[in-house]
């Protein structure tokens, strides 16, 4: 008995597992709170807009339906399919960068240019671009992981090629997705196994480059003076932050009621998107952030450990896809966070599942229906593994021949020949 709970047990350490159903219910989970929120947050300026409530509400209602729409076909389609469209995706990313900045096409907001009408939803093509990007750098990586890793040429080549893509964002601008793409791009690299001074040459030049665009521009250094004293111009360059902290500090421990936020009523801007966590804080208090940002430290994890699974199983696009798309999704809830909080400087980066905006929802659901195609691809590697282990590991049945049990009368086979001559030549003779 003993013997065979301790064979047995080798058996369940190896069966894998499938880290998709809780990547898929904390995604679930924080679309939902990401429903509500927006919905409490939005009700005011839709009414004040459009003279309709629910109007946001509404609009965030089709949004969830076309995320869950896209990201059942993104679930469908299989990564060599994303591995081997990693050119045309880049290619495609660059059009869209380039089509936006046309007049006529590209629409502004807040003086940026980032986005393209198609009737229902407006596009935001930095949205958009981020998973071509990532598609196309995972499949380089694994066409080039020696050259990667052994030669500095095979390091840069890609940060190189995405260079003309930095340009285009920020001629937007759009300084935040450039961030969040690059600090991805980058953390692909690192787990791919570049050299570690060759990666630190690299990111401190780009740290750099990052320092040079926010000193050479004007209303990215009054945003960063705006960050480190927000009161000194309370009602100007840091409006924005100064409500957002006071609806920090009315929620205290607990908030003071899903639906009863005071700074959601036309004095924090932006209140249904880039701060929607802000009044989450207020209505909800510091243990509703907390929550919230525990989920998402856990869905990253998740996103990570099955990225690690996929590396083992050798499905190695699939891993660096993972990797990446985990970095950008927990880089940029945490942007999102610590500019709503004050620890960051003021940009407009939307909260990944919460945020209302159809581009950011839609691209966030389809980040996490590739990521558990990842899985799944992943799991189906390691079960075949198993079963062609397990049968080479079989005992071999030995199969008994019949034998053929001889009366004296008939005798050996060669007794029988012989008989069966002596017989012919009696015959003739």
């Amino acid at each position: 008995m003993a013997n065979s709970i301790n064979t047995a047990e080798p058996s369940l350490a190896k069966t894998p597992v499938d880290l998709g159903v809780w990547l898929l219910l904390t995604a679930i989970t924080l679309a939902t709170i990401g429903f509500i929120m927006v919905s409490s947050a939005s009700m005011d300026i839709s009414e004040r807009l459009v003279g309709n409530p629910f109007h946001f509400l509404q609009r965030h209602l089709i949004y969830l339906t076309m995320a869950s729409l896209f990201a059942s076909l993104a679930y469908q389609v299989s990564l060599n399919v994303w591995k081997k469209s990693g050119v045309f995706l880049l290619v495609f990313a660059y059009l869209l960068l380039i089509v936006v900045l046309i007049p006529g096409i590209g629409k502004s907001v807040n003086g940026s240019t980032r986005w393209i009408s198609l009737g229902l939803i407006t596009v935001q093509v930095s949205e958009v671009a981020k998973i071509c990007v990532l598609a196309y750098v995972a499949g380089y990586l694994v066409r080039r992981n020696s050259e990667v890793r052994e030669k500095f040429w095979g390091f840069i080549k890609p940060v190189l090629i995405l260079s003309g893509m930095i340009v285009l964002l920020l001629k937007e601008p759009d300084f935040g997705a450039v961030v969040v793409i690059m600090s991805a791009v980058f953390g692909m690299l690192f787990l791919a196994g570049v050299k570690f001074s060759q990666y630190m040459l690299a990111l401190s030049v780009s740290l750099c480059a990052g320092a040079a665009m926010i000193f050479s521009s004007e209303y990215r250094m009054n945003r960063l003076i705006a960050y480190l004293d927000p009161w000194s111009d309370q009602f100007g360059a840091g409006y924005q932050l100064v409500q957002s902290l006071i609806a920090f500090g009315r929620g205290d421990l607990s908030g003071v009621g899903l639906g009863n936020s005071i700074q959601k009523l036309s004095y924090l801007p932006e209140a249904h998107t880039d701060f929607v966590f802000a009044v989450l804080a207020e209505e909800f208090g510091l243990m509703g952030n907390l929550f919230v940002i525990g989920l998402y430290l856990f869905m990253v994890v998740v996103i990570l450990f099955i990225g690690r699974a996929a590396e083992k199983a050798k499905v190695l696009f699939g891993a660096y896809m993972a990797y990446g798309l985990g970095i950008m999704l927990g880089l940029q809830a945490f942007v999102n966070i610590g500019v709503s909080s004050g620890l960051l400087p003021t940009k407009g980066l939307t909260l990944p599942l919460m945020s209302y905006g159809g581009s950011s929802l839609i691209v966030s659901a389809v980040i996490i229906a590739i990521i558990l195609r990842v899985n799944k691809e992943t799991l189906a590697m390691l079960n075949e593994s198993k079963k062609i282990e397990s049968s080479k590991n079989a005992p071999v049945k030995k199969v008994k021949r019949k034998t053929i049990k001889h009366t004296e009368n008939i005798g050996s086979p060669k007794e029988q020949r012989s008989w069966i001559s002596r017989w012919t030549k009696e015959a003739v003779s």
